[in-house]
């Protein structure tokens, strides 16, 4: 694998988190590298979810340790994270929705003091999706749900993060929209960001992945390389309806 020597950026180990009385995930551990797209699949109630909103401080941890870029951060909220660089679009998008599209890319920034090249990324984002750019005055609320998903995604971005932490990206939305969706993951990937990908549309994460981790019932049941993954008899079974 071409990343082995690249510095691991997000390490969780043995993270244990319980939700609503329930030991939702058992003991994960999973690692990011330096330029890396890297998938987490499983099927709903796996505890996919459950996994990203322990790494952004959203559940606290029942046990274990996540540590970003050789630090922990334990007890850091999304505000903190965003400082150091960890970006998450949350599932369900969360834009402003009584905001335009400008705004809410402005909101993106809002860690950021350096005007002339907020404006500079905010032109990046309208290059990266064009369908903002001809929005780009519109209330976000008044938008699509696939346009909401780019909107959030480009609002991430404006913090210029190490990592990007995206949180079932394709959920709800139509196949042509989903198509679209992945692309732009791809692309921004190509454009260096190293990416953490949550998704049950397994074989499309997988097909975009460096690394996957399969997820069953809290715990990491597989992982390997995007492409083995895909072609493993039980994957495939599981996931694929093969």
């Amino acid at each position: 694998m071409k990343h082995n020597n690249a510095a691991v950026l997000l390490s969780v180990n043995g993270v244990k988190v319980a939700y609503g009385g329930i030991q939702a995930v058992k003991g994960v551990s999973l690692e990011v590298r330096e330029g890396e797209l890297v998938s987490l699949i499983g099927s709903n109630g796996a505890g996919k979810t459950t996994t990203m909103k322990a790494i952004t401080g959203l559940l606290p941890l029942g046990g274990g340790h996540i540590e970003f870029a050789g630090k922990t951060i334990a007890g850091l909220g999304p505000w903190h994270l965003v400082q150091q660089g960890l970006a998450m679009v949350p599932e369900g998008r969360g834009v402003f929705t009584r905001m335009t599209i400008v705004e809410n890319l402005q909101m993106g920034a809002y860690i950021r003091d350096d005007n002339a090249a907020i404006a500079d990324d905010i032109e990046r984002v309208f290059t990266t999706f064009p369908r903002l750019k001809e929005r780009r005055d519109q209330l976000a609320g008044t938008m699509s749900g696939g346009e909401q998903q780019m909107l959030a995604m480009g609002r991430a971005l404006m913090s210029r993060p190490k990592v990007l932490l995206l949180d079932e990206p394709s959920m709800g939305l139509s196949p042509i929209m989903v198509d679209k969706i992945f692309e732009v993951v791809r692309d921004v990937f190509a454009q260096g960001v190293t990416v953490l990908l949550v998704e049950q549309n397994a074989s499309r994460a997988l097909a975009i992945a460096n690394r996957g981790y399969v997820m069953e019932s809290g715990l990491i049941s597989m992982t390997g390389p995007g492409q083995d993954l895909l072609s493993d008899p039980k994957v495939r079974a599981a996931y694929l309806g093969e």
